[in-house]
């Protein structure tokens, strides 16, 4: 074992988090390119960005449960997320080398349907992440203890991972999209194989007695855990079958429909269960609200992610490609310069001195009040650009207190799993942004309309995490 790694130094601190960073690195790839690539270059519609776009939640509702479960019980090469760091790490290079070349792929194979080969590039892109993406994140769990050193793990990943993701944009503002995405390819396998390699995994994970309890994949729990996403999954499945079978949506039944079961849901979970006193971390009613509060962050973030360069083209109808593709990576240069900078230097010690939950409420508000900024006055790249900066406090409290606040409520030697199962709160609403949205904003002249979902659904998410119940002041050090 490393040195730095028995002291729990910086420097292990900071290298523990460039597996992670090397997926936050990929992401911002995908978010700067993706959209441009398929507008400006093949000419695709709003709905059928979004097609694209359903790609990466359709990758992560299979994936990141199935191999966050494996990764929890297997031991091979040398340890248990490490296998799945080294070889979706590889296949993410991969997969990005081949974004830029949609085209000549479906050239290629004599296919004259750019949006099928570009779907199976971006989901192919996706599995690839996904293969990484829990146990990036669940190593920082298995190898710090739980309080404030885990809770620092996490806001040094976000640190770090924005620091990057903010390079990412720039890149791509300055030096063109292909470049970007040549140069993250290097940088993706040298952040994933020699962290993975220098870590020296733990054999076991919590005690004995809760590694003896601990079960393989358990569909019940997937379930349980979910619950107050079932709406919004079945909705999902009824937008990807109406696509796939050509089936014209000429109102928003669904959307409606969809909208009373969620809140149901959410509403039997918050105010008429009763969580179990005996329980302890077996009880999941404080996760299925953290699910809950989670999901309608995602919702909005991920509307702005995927229609923001059509927005551009609205507003700025003078503009060309080139315009619109360089303030979207200038806004998302500073949606993540904050959001590198608050969680280490600003959320970590104020997580000392509040609940975290109230904290995490308290940045979803300020973003919300920054998405409406943006419905309002959202019309110039200035404009923009400042509003970037208060998204950004928003943004900063995403990427890294919910991972501590749900790592310390759950059975440590099921992290993986918990882990996939926590990332359905992100790729159920990204799925519902994608084709829900996607279908309003396709139909309506004035595409401001995505601040107005965004603010809405930040507000609704600030308001859920209120809901979500601290843990006592005298344990504030060693949880949340």
């Amino acid at each position: 074992m490393l040195e730095m790694q028995k002291r729990l130094s910086k420097s292990f601190f900071a290298l523990m988090t460039l597996p992670a960073t090397a997926m936050g690195f990929a992401l911002s790839i995908q978010i700067a390119a993706l959209s441009a690539i398929l507008r400006s270059k093949y000419d695709l519609n709003i709905e059928e960005i979004g097609l694209v776009w359903a790609a990466g939640p359709i990758a992560g509702i299979l994936g990141q449960p199935i191999i966050g479960m494996i990764s929890d019980k297997v031991w091979f090469w040398g340890g248990r997320r490490r296998p799945f760091i080294l070889i979706g790490g590889v296949l993410t290079a991969l997969s990005l080398v081949a974004l830029p070349n949609i085209g000549l792929i479906s050239s290629a194979l004599g296919l004259t349907e750019i949006v099928g080969v570009a779907l199976a590039v971006a989901l192919l892109m996706d599995l690839s992440i996904n293969v990484s993406f829990n146990p990036t994140r669940a190593i920082i769990s298995d190898l710090t203890p739980e309080g404030e050193l885990r809770t620092r793990g996490y806001t040094w990943m976000q640190t770090v991972s924005g620091t990057f993701g903010m390079l990412a944009y720039a890149i791509g503002a300055t030096l063109g999209n292909e470049t970007l995405i040549y140069l993250g390819t290097g940088l993706v396998l040298l952040f994933t194989l020699i962290p993975a390699i220098l870590m020296e995994e733990p054999r076991e994970l919590g005690s004995q007695e809760e590694n003896d309890k601990s079960g393989g994949f358990d569909l019940r729990l997937i379930a349980i855990g979910t619950l107050p996403l079932w709406g919004i999954f079945a909705y999902d499945i009824y937008a990807l079958a109406a696509r796939a079978l050509d089936i014209e949506r000429t109102d928003y039944l669904a959307e409606w429909l969809c909208a009373a079961a969620t809140a149901v849901l959410i509403a039997w979970v918050l105010f008429l269960k009763k969580p179990s006193a005996k329980a302890g971390k077996n009880d999941l009613t404080e996760f299925q609200k953290i699910m809950a509060a989670h999901s309608f962050s995602w919702l909005g973030v991920q509307t702005m992610f995927v229609f923001y360069y059509p927005y551009l083209e609205h507003v700025l109808p003078d503009g060309d490609s080139a315009l619109w593709g360089s303030v979207t990576n200038f806004s998302f240069l500073i949606l993540n310069g904050v959001a590198a900078v608050l969680p280490a230097f600003v959320l970590n010690p104020l997580s000392r001195k509040m609940p975290r939950v109230r904290l995490q409420a308290g940045c979803l508000a300020v973003m919300s009040v920054g998405y409406g900024m943006a419905y309002f006055a959202g019309t110039s790249p200035l404009a923009l650009y400042l509003i970037m900066a208060v998204l950004g406090v928003g943004w900063a409290a995403i990427v890294s207190l919910p991972f501590a606040i749900m790592s310390q409520r759950i059975n440590a030697t099921r992290m993986g799993l918990f882990m996939g199962i926590f990332n359905l709160s992100v790729v159920l609403p990204q799925l519902l942004a994608s084709m829900g949205v996607g279908l309003m904003l396709q139909r309506v002249e004035d595409k401001s309309l995505l601040f107005a979902i965004a603010a809405a659904s930040l507000a609704l998410s600030a308001l859920l995490w209120l809901r979500v119940k601290p843990l006592p002041a005298s344990d504030q050090n060693n949880a949340d």
